[in-house]
């Protein structure tokens, strides 16, 4: 969107920056009773629970779910039961799995502190993912990937206490590489390592011992998981991005998790070779490069160079995106809502969101200011923006819906999701049938179990929502929306 700029003073870039901010957003003011970001962060926790594979604890709030999936591995020999369905289907897909885990991890890193009494359930949520990814990794040189059958399970509409589709377990190997999914994993182990440092030492070191290896695996034998296992993982997870940006991301983990110089070495060595400085605007399951620039500059914040062209690039990410600063490579909906072309977009709003939060206080805490061009952009403006994201996803936006379940007055009502849709175990104790479920799906009446805590892909770039189940881009909630989603909700109620 231009704007005339010149009628501001050159040494009040803040006051430009502040300027652009609200000609954008022009909504309403908001005040801190408006939304409760406690309660928020309570039903965005809540909502992993709904969403566990396998044997469910005694202590599961989610009462609608039951016991499923228990027999996964079984036909590979292993044991595989466990872990998160990534969406509204029944199929565990380990890379979204994996960064779900990382974002969780790095949500507590940064804004444990603020997580009050749900910090408790926060740590319980990543060990529930980082359990899983154990038993996908227990055998060297082996990552099991993906368990279930992606297309049977699509052609059915039925409770994951109930599918009956192929449950075939899938692997990456030193035949078969997938650095991308397996270095998504050693992220996640490692980050997960720092989370319970000093809550289970034990445990922490069995987290990062395994990330070390699945990392050296998936270094050695390079290749995406996309040509290994093209015809299983596409057109669901392909990963149309590469694998370089991954071993640079689980790196970076693994550099944080046990400040080894042999992975500064190897950040510094393959810098270029593994392409740091690529769409630096994009951050997700696919694309790790805006991620790994921000992390890996808080290293230097005020302290050593070596890495300083890692904090130049998460300056640019941060220019990239800010409205009025620069170019923006994000388009904004009429109410102010990153919008990034493809499906599900609120995984991109939460993502960046995060990551203009974390840098905040990165740059805020070395007493710096994001430099973009003859302009600068201050500590303050990233968290205004990133608070805006959050805000409009709890209903601050033109049609005055709230996108996570259970939350305001108006939320989704009808989101894709199998579980969620169909009538409970409880409430039907009969097997209802891969297409028996049909009837739901197409039902106009709302999901009988309302999924709390689930945030859905959200409005299209006009602002406008359906609310209906075949629409799966708008309506469908993932595990990876939510996992940065917790760490903004965390630092939001504690200082708002």
């Amino acid at each position: 969107m231009a704007r005339n700029i010149h009628s501001f003073p050159e040494n009040a870039p803040l006051l430009r920056a502040v300027f652009f901010l609200f000609l954008l957003f022009p909504l309403r003011p908001i005040s801190a009773s408006q939304n409760d970001y406690h309660r928020a962060l309570h039903m965005s926790i809540l909502f992993f629970e709904g969403q566990r594979s396998g044997r469910l604890p005694p202590d599961q709030r989610v009462k609608w779910r039951r016991d499923s999936a228990l027999h996964d591995g079984a036909t590979s020999g292993v044991d595989l039961t466990g872990g998160y369905y990534d969406a509204g289907d029944n199929v565990k897909f380990g890379f979204p799995m994996a960064f779900t885990t990382t974002m969780l991890s790095w949500s507590i890193i940064d804004f444990g502190k603020n997580m009050g009494p749900e910090l408790k359930y926060a740590i319980k949520a990543v060990k529930w993912g980082t359990d899983y990814l154990l038993k996908a990794t227990a055998k060297p040189g082996v990552v099991y990937v993906q368990v279930g059958d992606a297309f049977s399970d699509h052609n059915c509409w039925e409770r994951p206490e109930d599918m009956d589709t192929l449950r075939t377990a899938y692997k990456i190997d030193v035949s078969h590489p997938g650095s991308d999914v397996a270095g998504e994993t050693a992220a996640a182990l490692a980050a997960a390592s720092i989370v319970f440092r000093s809550r289970d030492p034990r445990y922490s070191r069995l987290l990062l011992s395994r990330a070390i290896e699945v990392f050296e695996f998936a270094d050695r034998h390079r290749g995406a998981y996309s040509s290994s296992l093209h015809h299983v993982v596409c057109p669901f997870y392909c990963d149309v991005n590469g694998y370089q940006d991954e071993l640079l991301w689980g790196a970076a983990w693994l550099h944080k998790a046990s400040r080894r110089r042999e992975y500064r070495e190897y950040i510094l060595r393959n810098e270029v070779v593994l392409h740091a400085g690529d769409t630096i605007n994009e951050f997700g399951w696919d694309n790790k490069h805006a991620g790994i620039n921000v992390l890996i500059s808080k290293v230097l914040m005020g302290k050593a160079d070596y890495f300083e062209s890692f904090k130049q690039n998460a300056d640019g990410f941060i220019c990239s995106i800010l409205p009025g600063i620069s170019h923006p490579q994000v388009q904004y909906s009429p109410g102010g809502l990153i919008f990034k072309a493809g499906g599900s977009n609120m995984q991109h709003v939460t993502s960046l969101s995060f990551l203009l939060l974390a840098y905040s206080n990165y740059v805020s805490h070395a007493n710096k200011v994001v430099p973009c061009g003859s302009r600068s952009a201050s500590p303050n403006l990233l968290r205004q923006l990133a608070k805006h994201q959050v805000d409009y996803i709890l209903g601050d936006n033109p049609v005055g819906m709230s996108y996570m379940v259970g939350y305001g007055a108006r939320y989704p009502q009808r989101i894709h999701h199998r579980g969620s849709s169909l009538p409970s175990v409880q409430a039907h104790p009969a097997h209802i049938g891969c297409k028996a479920g049909s009837q739901y799906f197409l039902s106009p009446n709302p999901n009988p179990n309302v999924h709390v805590g689930a945030v859905v892909g959200g409005p299209n770039v006009t602002d406008a929502f359906p609310d209906s189940r075949p629409y799966f881009q708008e309506s469908e909630p993932t595990t990876y929306i939510n996992a940065p989603l917790v760490g903004l909700l965390a630092y939001f109620s504690a200082h708002y």
